[in-house]
């Protein structure tokens, strides 16, 4: 489909020298991959030492900005460092196009092999400290603004870090920030070294940053921010260890999802391209028409870029284009003085009418293909590192507390049994004596809850372990267990923990 229906419409109309460089092969095939961006010494290169769970080549730590390259952290047999002008040449890498950055940037530019199951289905990507103060003034010989743009666009995540004792906002990160604004999608926002500030101090210094983020960040709702301290050192202030287990998980679940994700981050991509090279071929063919044929045309080129934004309203009243389809008006402007309007091509409907063609017709059968894909190569979530850590052991939030307790008490004991004299009876109060009772005798019992009937019925389905349509004694306990459980606000599952399963011995009370 890009060979056929976008590409070229992108050559036609310079979309590669305006925005982004012809796709190859490779931009199809690459891993997830998560980049990290944020001012010095807000722990980017600790983060991703807590993901991977080991040293990886080439990391530095430190408080100065000791993290000058962008390292991409891939998976490899041997522990090695791949220099820029290597990875550019490789065919099988998706960083050829970076090459245009120079010889500056490739200088700073490498990736960082080791072995380790994380990155068997995800790859990282550590960036440089973005400068503050008058190391601002340094020049770091590229385009720091227009690389980490390229990365953004390709990638799966981008995490924003923040300090909790660093929240000023530099004129780099402020552009840095405005940039990754067209990537919203895949942004998440850290407020990291929470807990080396006291709680009243975290509620100001969150307070700080929200207020930072809404002058920058475009969007009318409230950016999430995930806080916490993702490293492996002790806690300075425990009082909202809660709180930082949740965001931790919160996150971290979220990027061990990206490889199911993947394809479908990729077509909305390349969907996102396809309508960013429609808006711009009318905005080229626009300003060709606008061309005078002899005199004048110096003239008319800096009118036309004075005057771009009533430009892109002629476009978007006539062809009915989103505003938000149309590129940064100000990068646009930086770009147009560089070239001669005259040699501009006017619109050809035909290069169009297939891009519609391809976006109307062809994308849709693969929205629908794509889950189905998804199932047939069987793709994994992200393991190893941090991801095994997660879950399944007594330290992870709430490891103790609802429909965990008794998980981890190392005792054969049947946590329900606890309560078994109350629940006894008041199944012999609804049983009559028999030994089971239906759906119909106990529904009123749990009714008096005012759970939803959603909610009960989950219970139901849960302590039916037989499917039979009845509760025995055990099940009753079992029901009554979970109400109590979700009337203490706790979460139910949709499988019932192994456990929490009736023991098979008829009688609950010698069994425990």
């Amino acid at each position: 489909m890009y060979s056929q229906c976008l590409e070229p419409l992108e050559t036609t109309y310079l979309f590669h020298d305006f925005h982004s460089p012809k796709l190859r092969s490779a931009d199809f095939d690459y891993k997830p991959s998560v980049m990290l961006i944020g001012q010095y010494s807000t722990g980017k290169t600790t983060f991703l030492q807590h993901i991977v769970g080991k040293d990886y080549p080439g990391m530095r730590i430190g408080p100065e900005p000791t993290t000058d390259k962008f390292i991409v952290i891939m998976n490899g047999k041997e522990d090695s460092i791949v220099p820029g002008n290597a990875l550019v040449v490789d065919a099988n890498m998706p960083y050829a196009p970076l090459s245009k950055f120079g010889n500056k940037f490739l200088n700073r530019f490498q990736a960082s092999v080791t072995s380790t199951p994380v990155l068997e289905n995800l790859t990282l990507i550590d960036t440089p400290g973005i400068l503050s103060g008058e190391k601002q003034l340094i020049d770091r010989g590229y385009d720091f603004i227009q690389v980490v743009q390229w990365f953004a666009e390709r990638v799966d995540r981008v995490i924003l870090l923040f300090d909790a004792h660093k929240l000023d906002v530099s004129d780099e990160f402020k552009r840095t920030i405005e940039v990754l604004n067209m990537y919203e999608d895949k942004l998440k926002i850290v407020l990291n070294k929470a807990d080396r500030v006291s709680p009243q101090q975290l509620m100001r210094v969150y307070g700080a940053l929200m207020w930072s983020l809404g002058k920058i960040v475009n969007t009318p709702e409230v950016v999430r921010v995930y806080t916490g301290s993702f490293w492996k050192q002790p806690l300075q202030h425990t009082a909202n260890r809660h709180l930082f287990e949740l965001e931790h998980q919160d996150l971290f679940k979220d990027l061990q999802s990206l490889p199911k994700q993947n394809s479908i981050r990729k077509l909305n991509d390349f969907i996102r391209r396809s309508r960013l090279a429609k808006v711009h071929a009318y905005i080229i063919s626009e300003l060709k028409s606008e061309m005078p044929r002899l005199f004048g045309r110096e003239v008319a080129k800096q009118r036309l870029i004075d005057e771009l934004d009533t430009v892109y309203r002629r476009i978007q009243s006539r062809y009915g284009v989103s505003a938000g389809d149309f590129p940064d008006i100000n990068q646009m402007r930086r770009k147009l003085k560089d070239y001669d309007f005259t040699k501009f091509k006017v619109l050809d409907s035909s290069l169009i009418d297939a891009l519609d063609d391809m976006l109307n017709k062809k994308i849709p059968p693969l929205m629908s293909m794509l889950p189905n894909e998804s199932l047939q190569l069987n793709t994994e979530d992200v393991s190893g590192g941090v991801f095994d850590l997660m879950e399944n052991n007594p330290f992870q939030s709430g490891a103790t507390e609802g429909v965990n307790e008794g998980k981890y008490d190392g005792s054969e004991t049947w946590i329900v049994a606890k309560h078994m004299a109350e629940y006894e009876k008041s199944f012999q109060r609804i049983s009559g004596g028999k030994e089971k009772v239906s759906g119909a005798a106990v529904r009123d019992e749990l009714m008096k809850s005012h759970l939803p009937n959603t909610e009960l019925a989950l219970i139901w389905r849960l302590a039916d372990v037989d499917n039979d349509g009845y509760f025995d004694i055990k099940q009753w306990a079992l029901a009554n267990h979970l109400l109590k459980i979700r009337l203490a606000g706790h979460e139910l599952p949709h499988t019932l923990p192994h456990h929490l399963l009736p023991p098979a011995s008829k009688n609950v009370s010698d069994h425990s």
